[in-house]
């Protein structure tokens, strides 16, 4: 199980609408939380499979732009966290994927379009990773994941 949703909005905490952030929570913690619960119990009766959620940076750090939804992706990591911490002892793997870049899709090359190829992620070397980290063997797994493109400054 993959949780991909994103729900952002940029601006500072006097600037964002306490709705919008009430909505990127829901989006961002609430929709993994029902995936995983949803998904789970299949996983511990067979003793395997991966959970994953993918996140950005702002789950590690709160920019002052960034309010409206570095708290939800916080909450996202510390619940995947959480989840892995329950299910890992039954066989689950679960993992939280940072993708500290835009990936090369048609509305964020429309938002940076002057921008060089190398600075996106590639949608099929991200999804390479993932398949990666879902398929590791038990005794190397994985938690906190960070893809960047090499030119990214970090």
């Amino acid at each position: 199980m993959i949780h991909n949703a994103v729900g952002g909005v940029f601006g500072n905490f006097m600037q964002i609408d306490p709705a919008v952030l009430e909505r990127n929570f829901q989006t961002n913690v609430m929709a993994f939380l029902h995936l995983a619960r949803r998904t789970a119990p299949a996983m511990i009766q067979a003793g395997t499979g991966p959970i994953v959620a993918t996140g950005n940076t702002s789950a590690l750090r709160g920019k002052s732009n960034f309010a409206g939804f570095a708290p939800t992706r916080a909450a996202q990591r510390i619940l995947a966290e959480s989840i892995a911490r329950e299910l890992g002892p039954k066989g689950v793997h679960v993992a939280y994927v940072i993708i500290d870049a835009a990936i090369d899709v048609e509305w964020t090359r429309a938002w940076r379009p002057n921008e060089p190829d190398d600075f996106f992620n590639q949608p099929a070397d991200v999804a390479e990773e993932v398949w990666h980290v879902t398929h590791q063997p038990r005794s190397a797994w994985s938690f906190n994941v960070e893809i960047r493109p090499f030119k990214e400054t970090w």
